[in-house]
């Protein structure tokens, strides 16, 4: 695959969607080949799992079932939508990937990180992200960001406990201190135009040294 991979993390309220939007919207100006999509979601099928995942109806949802739910629409899209895109050449900015089931699922519905990744690595087939931006914030400034922001998709993970979201941001950083070398760290309680502006740097940094 000839194209570039990136993938964009954070807890709820981070900003990560909003960032991406006009990051992608910069780089097709500048007349990058680039594409942007999110997770689960970016298709239609995997469109029709994210509303069962994340519907607030589903309060009795398994954590085993969410995790097998949200693999499953990551295999859809990337075979749909993401695997295309790279062998294209294009450049794919992801809101949410893998790591998101680990953090999530695996660490603080504690399923097991290694449990998690072995049902996504058969989902993945070997796709990983060459980088991975990672919006840090702590869950008190994410969870008062979503009550502040009215026009946000509200789902299921919104209504979990103050408790539940700083084990999410343990996993994270777990995870990170595993794989510094794909991760960059960028601290989303700045500015968003701060928050935007480093972004785009980042990548577009990466984008020229893999060409050189």
């Amino acid at each position: 695959m000839s194209g570039m991979f990136i993938t964009f993390e954070g807890p709820e309220g981070a900003g990560k969607t909003t960032v991406i939007r006009k990051v992608y919207e910069e780089m097709e100006r500048q007349g990058y080949a680039v594409m942007a999509t999110r997770e689960p979601g970016g298709i239609d099928i995997a469109e029709q799992i994210r509303e069962v995942i994340l519907n607030e109806k589903n309060t009795k949802m398994d954590a085993k079932t969410e995790a097998l739910l949200y693999a499953a629409a990551r295999r859809q899209h990337l075979a749909e939508k993401v695997e295309p895109a790279l062998q294209r050449g294009d450049t794919v900015l992801c809101d949410r990937f893998v790591d998101s089931s680990l953090a999530y699922q695996g660490y603080a519905r504690g399923l097991g990180i290694e449990e998690v990744k072995s049902i996504n690595d058969f989902a993945i087939n070997g796709t990983m992200p060459q980088m991975t931006i990672y919006f840090s914030i702590t869950p008190e400034e994410g969870l008062k960001r979503i009550d502040a922001n009215q026009g946000r998709e509200k789902n299921r993970l919104d209504k979990e406990t103050l408790n539940f979201h700083q084990l999410v941001r343990e996993g994270y950083e777990l995870l990170i201190a595993q794989s510094p070398e794909r991760f960059r760290v960028v601290d989303a309680s700045q500015p968003m135009q701060a928050v935007y502006e480093e972004v785009l740097q980042l990548i577009q940094d990466t984008l020229k040294k893999n060409q050189i």
